[in-house]
């Protein structure tokens, strides 16, 4: 048996077996680099947003309260004007609803919701002021509670009330941003991956066209010159570039083929000879 093949000292040139997985890892660290790139890029923009947009909603939920709080409390008041039997004023929990103000105040969103945030303290800081005549108007004989209700405490409710209103659409504003961010944010962490899909496509398609060009067409034509040789007793004749295995091998098959038909052109004329004899 042959003894198997080894590349000779001072030989250059990658051999067949490096240069195909050259190639194929090429493609699959750029496969794995890009796929890392997107998971973490898109991992880091989902928390964030995600983080925003459960602040906004959470906002939006106070916001709700504040207008729940401020409406029972004026109902409360419209409620014993309408009864004229009690003297003072209904409970009313103000700590309730400046906590409740300080939350949007602390919100991740308070660069833009903080300014209504401000805005609904101070419409309420009045409403509360207003609501607080109520005990002075109920004890006069010359004011009608019903007409301080309608002049003097409704606007004041209105206009806490709009400041609310202007908070919560604030916020929706604020959602919808972030929303739209998380949408544009999806497809700039995927963009990576598409990229780098598309890089290796191409390598994919440059490594086949290196294949066929280097290893699949120089077989062929191995093939093509052993088949002459075999059928029509030609000289193998077949030559390409390189210098890795297939080379080698191509150039053993051409050393073995010219003995091959040495040794049977000295077959020939030793039975020649014979027969002359």
């Amino acid at each position: 048996m042959g003894k198997p093949y080894s590349r000779k000292s001072g030989e250059k040139g990658l051999s067949m077996r490096a240069k195909i997985t050259l190639s194929l890892s090429a493609i699959a660290v750029m496969l794995l680099i890009s796929s890392s790139i997107s998971v973490l890029e898109y991992r880091k923009m989902s928390s964030y947003v995600s983080e925003l947009i459960a602040d906004d909603i959470n906002s939006i939920s106070v916001a709700y309260e504040l207008s729940k709080s401020s409406s029972s409390y004026n109902l409360a008041i419209l409620a014993i004007i309408g009864d004229d039997t009690s003297l003072s004023l209904p409970d009313n929990d103000e700590e309730y609803f400046y906590s409740h103000i300080g939350t949007l105040k602390s919100s991740m969103a308070s660069n833009v919701i903080g300014p209504y945030a401000d805005s609904v303290a101070i419409y309420y800081e009045r409403f509360i002021d207003t609501s607080r005549e109520l005990e002075d108007v109920l004890l006069s004989d010359f004011i009608d509670s019903r007409t301080w209700y309608f002049q003097r405490l409704e606007p004041a409710f209105d206009e806490l009330n709009g400041s609310i209103s202007l908070l919560v659409n604030a916020i929706y504003s604020d959602l919808k941003g972030n929303s739209e961010d998380f949408d544009s944010g999806f497809y700039r962490s995927i963009m990576p991956g598409i990229v780098a899909v598309g890089v290796c496509l191409l390598l994919i398609i440059m490594l086949l066209v290196f294949v066929l060009g280097y290893y699949v067409n120089p077989i062929y034509k191995m093939l093509d010159a052993l088949g002459s040789y075999r059928q029509y007793n030609k000289k193998y004749t077949c030559t390409f570039e390189g210098d890795d295995q297939l080379s080698q091998l191509n150039e053993s098959i051409s050393e073995l083929v010219n003995e091959n038909q040495i040794q049977r052109r000295r077959i020939v004329l030793l039975k020649n000879k014979n027969n002359e004899f």
